[in-house]
């Protein structure tokens, strides 16, 4: 078996090369994915800011650009790697114990945490666990799992650096170090050309798959590559009033209390608590911003906005506590039916409690008939179908 599957694809070179594409797709994925879970769950010490407003939109496209390209460059890894992995004794000792295990949990945390990205993405939530808590799990189980195969590794990555001249110029300087498997088994014999075209086509096959995906999918974040995104679930200008939507009025269960002709929104402030309906919001000092929509699936766009902004409707109910503010939707159910504003997006004069996109009143299914749209937020923190907005104890 060993002999069947030495391909030259297969080779030590090869598995050089997607390991490390694989490791910069992990670390930004990694980063990308922290700032975003940061943001939705932000530790006391984390300094936030609502500026630069399309940060969170470039942040996230890039998490689930790379996501979604590390899956060809993983099957790959693991289709040039998997003849080693049935090599026999499997443990030859202490070292090879530790290889083995960081190999098995990277292999693993990688596969499952690819795949339930992808079906976050498409919104097929065929498991009972919570996406969010479990993606961030394994996120550092597979960073650590990298770094313990590395720290393996180190010992052979030294020695293979070490062991290439300084001045491959110089005329004493030793022949130039290179892959065992691309040496010819004969001193005499010229290296076979096939094999080398052979490799270089399997990372051809990988980068084109891969690129694949990135042009297929970029669109939904990128907006003059819209038309290539065939692959998106959600691309720019499909949707109510030409935005796209996650989840609609109905699938919310809100489309009745969204229209109720007794809604009215309840604000507590710090000394007071007040009640206002749609007409009184919409006879308020109105404020026009553009402002992106982005959301965890890796989709986004830009659209105008029209409301109150949120300081000042928070000050007609006696100014706030410096705590930030809990805003509660018409949703019943949902894990973030209910989220917690903190105070830096409240003090932005571009936070605002939105009635009017691109001038018209809000779609039922873009938050009608109220809603939250703030700066530099993930798109599941900007409430729709607003109840009740409070400042937190």
């Amino acid at each position: 078996m060993r002999a069947r599957t030495s391909t030259p694809p297969r080779r030590t070179r090869t598995t050089v090369v997607l390991g490390r594409a694989l490791g910069v797709l992990v670390l930004v994925c990694f980063l990308t994915g922290l700032y975003s879970h940061v943001l939705q769950s932000p530790p006391a010490w984390f300094p936030l800011s609502p500026r630069p407003v399309g940060l969170y939109r470039v942040t996230q496209g890039a998490h689930v650009l790379a996501g979604l390209a590390m899956i060809p460059v993983l099957l790959g890894k693991l289709w040039a790697v998997y003849p080693r992995l049935f090599t026999w004794p499997p443990v030859t000792g202490p070292l090879s114990l530790l290889e083995r295990a960081s190999i098995g949990l990277l292999v693993g945390s990688a596969l499952v945490e690819v795949t339930i990205g992808v079906m976050n993405i498409a919104q097929w939530y065929a498991f009972d666990f919570s996406f969010r808590r479990v993606h961030f799990v394994l996120a550092w189980l597979l960073v650590g799992s990298v770094v313990l195969h590395v720290a393996v590794k180190l010992p052979l990555i030294v020695g293979f650096w070490r062991a290439r001249p300084v001045d491959p110029a110089a005329e004493d300087a030793p022949p130039r170090r290179t892959w065992p498997e691309q040496l010819p088994t004969d001193p005499g014999e010229a290296p076979n050309q096939t094999e080398a075209v052979s490799r270089r086509g399997a990372l051809i096959a990988v980068g084109a798959s891969a690129g694949a995906i990135l042009l297929g999918t970029a669109g939904q974040t990128i907006a003059p590559l819209a038309p290539l995104a065939v692959l998106s679930p959600r691309r720019p200008g499909i949707g109510p009033q030409g935005l796209p939507i996650n989840r609609t009025a109905a699938e919310a269960g809100v489309e009745q209390s969204a229209r109720a002709e007794d809604w009215m929104l309840e604000v507590a402030g710090a000394r007071s608590r007040i009640r206002l309906t749609r007409d009184h919001l919409a006879a308020l000092p109105q404020t026009t911003a553009d402002l992106p929509i982005a959301c965890v699936e890796g989709w986004s766009q830009t659209a105008t906005w029209t409301g109150v902004r949120l300081h000042d409707l928070m000050d007609l109910a006696g100014g706030t506590t410096g705590t930030g503010l809990r805003i509660t939707s018409l949703q019943v159910r949902g894990a973030f039916s209910r989220t917690a504003m903190p105070q830096v997006y409240v003090e932005d004069p571009l936070t605002l409690v939105a009635l009017r996109l691109h001038g018209d009143e809000l779609d039922i299914d873009h938050g009608y008939p109220a809603r939250i749209i703030a700066p530099g937020r993930p798109g599941v923190m900007q409430t729709k179908w607003l109840s009740s907005i409070e400042v937190l104890p």
